[in-house]
């Protein structure tokens, strides 16, 4: 490997591990992310550490768990002190740069009692989550929604696309039979043909962007976030995509009769939010899939293009690539929408990466089966670039072990993720105090088990049940599993998680001695010469 290591670490935004076709959909061909899985690892088990934008990305970021660095849903700031990406990265001078969305949201508050100025660069990086802004863009941007104008909006500008709000009139918008504007915002307009030229659209222009940050930076190390605002909603698509797929290539709704009328009380909850009920419509799914399978394409398209450029540079050398998502989509499965929940197509996200490095060669092409988590990357990245580990610090595991085919490194035996749902409708509806309104998952390579703070858990078999449509949390013949997995529960919230100041190495060294010139609990001299304190620093002294 020559050159510099860098990192190009691209996330797409909300999609489901099972909308690729290196992952089995039988109908959305993604053959250049199909590519680097023929080049890398595809680990088939991978899991984000909460099934939600916000608390996911900080984890991803941090290489903690979501109880540890305090982000528990979106809107809700990162405190001020938690070490990120760039952070760990930085000292050994690596640019951390982000390209597109984060969700990050600032603790101003944090910052102003610290005497930290938002504008200086401390308050900038801490701002950004670490990452040095290249070109952050979060999506998403209606009338008040965020106090500055993204340059995507200048670049739309820039390009002929005006108005007071380019993105919504033209990225948000298509055009009706009579002319009319027409909101991407309403999902009866899904896949309808965007008035933005596809190559002017948001994930071309940040695949550009990205390109401009590998020509500008010189021969320094660095990770590039190429954080992709889709296949998220608005469903508005860009032409050729716009007609690409119909109802015919929706692969069949996952959900049983059992699940609506009898549900868990949580999940029953969630199940009558409003973006559920719409979603567990058909008509709904027809219109919405299609133009999801869509966004996907185009990302992979652009995959193509960026992967193109990447080969004419040889950054395949000593680039390691790593593709993934935040959370996932039910689109309707388990007759709910969007996320928040752990079925399969909301807490499993897909994982790809390219290693260059020549221990690497044993395991291109392979698959594993190993349960991840989306913690691990961060220690993976520090691992790549020569870091040493600080496991007191950042939770999950460096992934190297998996990625060069290390059979002696153990590794874990169960995936956590965890949910906040304070601030939803279903907490409401359940007259849940907010302080209990959270739920814990425990899957091993068998059970998924959910606890759910307040009420009975939940438990799936996912070797006879791989559709999770019977929930056994109240079976008596598998109370075994549901208090082995509640064990586990327990003994990971046990685990120190906030104590990140000193490395283990620094505690071992304080082990079993006495602090310099401190006698206690000795009856006299010779006792304190015993155990090696004494003389103290006055010789004198008797």
């Amino acid at each position: 490997m020559t050159g510099p290591r860098n990192v190009l670490f691209i996330m797409a935004d909300q999609l489901r591990w099972d909308y690729l076709s290196c992952y089995g959909h039988p109908t959305l061909h993604t053959p250049n992310l199909d590519g680097l899985a023929a080049r890398g690892v595809k680990f088939d088990r991978a899991y984000c550490q909460s099934p939600i934008c916000q608390p996911s990305r900080m984890s991803f970021y941090t290489g903690r768990y979501m109880r540890s660095h305090g982000s528990t849903w979106n809107g809700f700031p990162m405190r001020v002190g938690e070490k990120t990406l760039g952070d760990h990265l930085g000292p050994l001078g690596v640019r951390t740069v982000l390209v597109g969305k984060t969700h990050m949201i600032a603790d101003y508050e944090g910052m102003q009692w610290l005497g930290v100025d938002p504008n200086s660069a401390i308050g900038v990086s801490v701002a950004e989550c670490g990452f040095e802004p290249f070109d952050r863009d979060d999506g998403m941007h209606p009338e008040g929604y965020y106090d500055v104008n993204p340059r995507y909006d200048e670049y739309l500008r820039e390009h002929g696309f005006g108005g007071s709000n380019p993105w919504e009139l033209w990225a948000n918008s298509a055009e009706g039979d009579n002319g009319e504007l027409l909101s991407g915002w309403l999902l009866e307009n899904s896949g309808r043909r965007a008035r933005v030229p596809e190559e002017h659209s948001e994930t071309p222009y940040l695949t550009r962007r990205c390109i401009e940050f590998i020509e500008s930076v010189g021969d320094e190390p660095w990770l590039c976030h190429l954080s992709f605002l889709k296949p998220h909603w608005p469903y508005i698509v860009p032409a050729p995509y716009d007609d690409m797929y119909g109802t015919e290539d929706i692969i069949p709704v996952v959900r049983s009769v059992q699940e609506k009328e009898s549900p868990h009380p949580v999940y029953g909850a969630f199940q009558n939010q409003p973006v559920c009920r719409t979603y567990s419509d058909d008509k709904v799914r027809e219109r919405v899939i299609p133009a999801y399978m869509a966004l996907v394409k185009q990302i992979d398209d652009q995959m193509g293009v960026l992967f193109d450029y990447l080969e004419r540079k040889n950054f395949f050398e000593n680039t390691m690539i790593v593709f993934t998502s935040d959370h996932g989509d039910y689109l309707g499965d388990h007759w709910m929408g969007e996320k928040d929940l752990f079925h399969e197509p909301s807490v499993r996200i897909p994982l790809i990466i390219y290693d260059p490095r020549g221990s690497a060669d044993v395991t291109r092409g392979t698959a594993t089966d190993a349960l991840v988590e989306s913690v691990d990357l961060a220690p993976t990245f520090l691992d790549f670039f020569g870091g040493e580990p600080c496991p007191h610090i950042i939770e999950g595991y460096s992934l190297s072990p998996l990625l060069n085919a290390q059979t002696d490194v153990p590794w874990r035996e169960v995936a956590i993720s965890e949910y906040d749902y304070a601030t939803r409708r279903a907490r409401l509806a359940l007259g849940v105090d907010q302080a209990d309104a959270r739920l814990v998952m425990a899957c091993d390579r068998r059970w998924k088990y959910i606890c759910a703070y307040g009420f009975r858990p939940m438990l799936f078999d996912l070797e006879n049940d791989p559709q999770e449509l019977h929930d056994l949390g109240d079976d008596p013949a598998y109370a075994v599993e549901r208090e082995r997995l509640h064990a586990v529960i327990f003994d990971w919230a046990c685990r120190h998680h906030t104590r990140t100041t000193l490395s283990p190495q620094r505690i071992e060294k304080m082990s079993g001695r006495e602090p310099p010139g401190i006698v206690i609990g000795c009856w006299d001299e010779a006792a304190a010469r015993e155990r090696g304190i004494w003389p103290v620093v006055s010789p004198e002294l008797k």
